[in-house]
């Protein structure tokens, strides 16, 4: 859809270029004056999205944990970065990845309404004021030279300062454009006012906001038309009441790459967007003897429109929230009424999307979220494997005895359950963090995506541990069978009692999780290791057992001791902070690699290749 549709608007928009250019001379200054403006707004959003460094994100994770707090981080981020459409893709991002409430989300949106209307202030009263274009030169020399750099930061500042220089830019020839215009072509005979006039510039502002991807272009268009007096004060406020219109495409068409959430929020902000345009058309008029009184108390001459249009779009973007603030509890119930979270469906990721890869952050949460998807799906096929009900497993106090009485074998096909259920997840992942290494991450950032693949990979390699030791398991547990289904029930509950203690470690405190424990079972699982296969040798020669069942046996434990490590090491990169002042302190006395395969039979590690059972 997103292609299809920059597909149809491509030809229309050169096709409209090139007759103004053929129509007048003039008319190629202002469009590229508009050019260059969007190409500084590119550069702008480019150079903060690598000057945060995450520093944005971390902020935005922080700061909205209540209305008021996400809708002063909506106005105070746009203000700063001039490019509401930048807050709205940080948004979405993080909705996206389950950082944020959808609460949360709307207050931003209604925040950055309010931050956008600080452009057409920037404008009115300073770009068309000054002879803007002599601090474009600067910025772009001293931006150019940055931007070259290999510090993120370095190359961020330089590409914020190069986009301001050619927002100048921008600014200036269009004012010069529309000036040379008005001298052969009188746009204003186009004027109309009434109802008609108001509806129709309403249409056109859209559509131009529609086309340039930003309500700020749109703005500043307006401004500079209006002081050149080639469009009326009444048309100008109906254009303005459509670019808040026009705006919502840009959140439309980033929800097109986001989950159900992302598609919620570009609901409620073309909800928003459309109340507040409606109550602007319908009082028009008291809206604009409301403009007039203001602009008469903070001293705006009554003939200076381009100001009085920005006094116009501060009022009734501020009355829209005011009108829509208190309405915004029912708003979502409405939202997630009308956009419904899909049914769960555990075969498919439910955080990996386009949204989610533009920005650090919202990557490695993604990330780690799946990868705890993809770990309770697994858990799922372990615990089935070895013929024990999960809930049952997490709420005993007594894994041994349960293990014990868990003699029915559960009926399903690990195979068909693993292609289900995990390797098309498993390989989402794979190709997530594929695309994800190869983008400019901060090296901590990229380490941890990484981590994470071999985290799922540890997982996946546990699930096959299991499947090849399911038969044997079964054959062995649903019947007292001596020693042998004490050994197997051996095996299952130590398993079982790794799965226990790592959910324990996934309900626990953060700050309090530690790797010790992980080298605990580590140096108990290789110790258990060897005295299992001691036991072997004891019970064929007792008698109680056979060589071709011993054999079988210790198969089925290489796997089984195999799943453990998988199990423990992934909990352990999963879980454990690496950058705590704890785990580093911990991470010194623990128990090395070298030092747990001491412990280890010669058989750790190593997986048989000819089953003889």
């Amino acid at each position: 859809m997103k292609t299809s549709m920059k597909r149809l608007l491509l030809p229309v928009i050169i096709g409209v270029l090139i007759s103004g250019f053929w129509a007048s001379p003039d008319f190629q200054e202002v469009a590229a004056g508009v050019a260059i403006f969007l190409f500084g707004m590119l550069m702008l959003e480019d150079g903060f999205k690598l000057f945060s460094g995450g520093f944005l994100e971390k902020i935005l994770a922080r700061a909205t944990g209540s209305v008021p707090r996400s809708l002063l981080f909506g106005i105070v981020t746009t203000t700063i970065m001039q490019s509401s459409s930048l807050v709205s893709v940080i948004t979405i991002s993080f909705l996206s990845a389950g950082l944020l409430t959808l609460l949360a989300g709307v207050g931003i949106v209604f925040g950055a309404n309010i931050g956008t209307t600080t452009g057409a202030w920037l404008v009115a009263g300073f770009g068309l004021k000054v002879n803007i274009s002599a601090y474009a030169m600067p910025l772009l020399a001293i931006g150019i030279v940055l931007v070259f750099q290999k510090s993120n930061y370095l190359r961020g500042t330089g590409f914020v300062l190069a986009g301001l220089g050619f927002l100048f830019l921008g600014i200036h020839h269009m004012k010069v454009g529309f000036e040379d215009f008005k001298n052969t072509f009188d746009l204003t005979r186009y004027a109309l006012a009434g109802i008609l006039g108001l509806l129709i510039y309403t249409v056109i502002g859209t559509l131009a906001t529609v086309v340039m991807q930003s309500s700020h272009a749109t703005m500043v268009l307006i401004i500079t038309a209006l002081a050149s007096q080639q469009i009326s004060y009444e048309n100008a406020l109906a254009l303005a009441i459509g670019a808040n219109i026009g705006t919502t495409i840009t959140a439309i068409i980033g929800s097109l790459s986001a989950n159900y959430q992302g598609k919620q929020l570009a609901l409620a902000h073309v909800i928003f967007n459309s109340v507040t345009a409606a109550v602007a058309l319908i009082f028009i008029n008291q809206m604009r003897d409301a403009v007039d009184i203001v602009s008469r108390m903070v001293g705006i001459a009554d003939t200076d429109y381009a100001l009085k249009l920005a006094v116009f779009h501060t009022i009734f973007n501020v009355l829209g929230v005011a009108i829509m603030l208190p309405l915004m509890k029912r708003l979502i119930v409405f939202i997630e009424r009308v956009i419904r979270e899909p049914a769960l469906d555990l075969s498919r990721p439910k955080y990996l999307s386009q949204a989610v890869e533009e920005f650090p952050n919202t990557i490695e949460s993604a990330l780690q979220k799946e990868v705890k998807h993809l770990y309770d799906n697994a858990v799922e096929l372990i615990t089935h494997g070895l013929n024990i009900h999960r809930h049952d497993l997490f709420e005993t106090t007594d894994v041994a005895a349960l293990v014990s009485a868990s003699r029915s074998p559960i009926e399903f096909d690990i195979d068909e359950r693993y292609e289900q259920r995990v390797k098309i997840l498993y390989s989402a992942i794979v190709e997530f963090t594929t695309r994800a290494a190869s983008k400019e991450l901060p090296q901590d950032v990229t380490s941890r995506v990484y981590q994470l693949r071999e985290v799922s990979e540890r997982i996946v390699r546990a699930i096959k541990d299991i499947k090849h030791m399911r038969r044997n398991t079964t054959r062995y547990t649903t019947h007292p069978q001596g020693a042998m289904s004490d050994l197997y029930n051996g095996l299952r509950t130590e398993i079982a009692r790794i799965l226990v203690e790592i959910d324990k470690l996934d309900r626990s405190d953060p700050e309090h999780r530690s790797p010790l424990w992980l080298d605990e079972e580590r140096t108990h699982i290789e110790s258990d290791h060897q005295s299992t296969n001691r036991r072997i040798e004891d019970l064929i020669v007792d008698g109680r057992i056979t060589a071709e069942a011993a054999t079988s046996f210790l198969n089925d434990s290489s796997y089984a001791y195999g799943a453990m490590r998988e199990l423990i090491d992934a909990a352990r990169d999963y879980y454990v902070e690496k950058d705590s002042a704890v785990a580093e302190v911990e991470q010194i006395i623990a128990l090395d690699e070298d030092e747990l395969d001491a412990l280890a039979p010669e058989t750790v590690g190593k997986k048989p290749e000819v089953r003889t059972d």
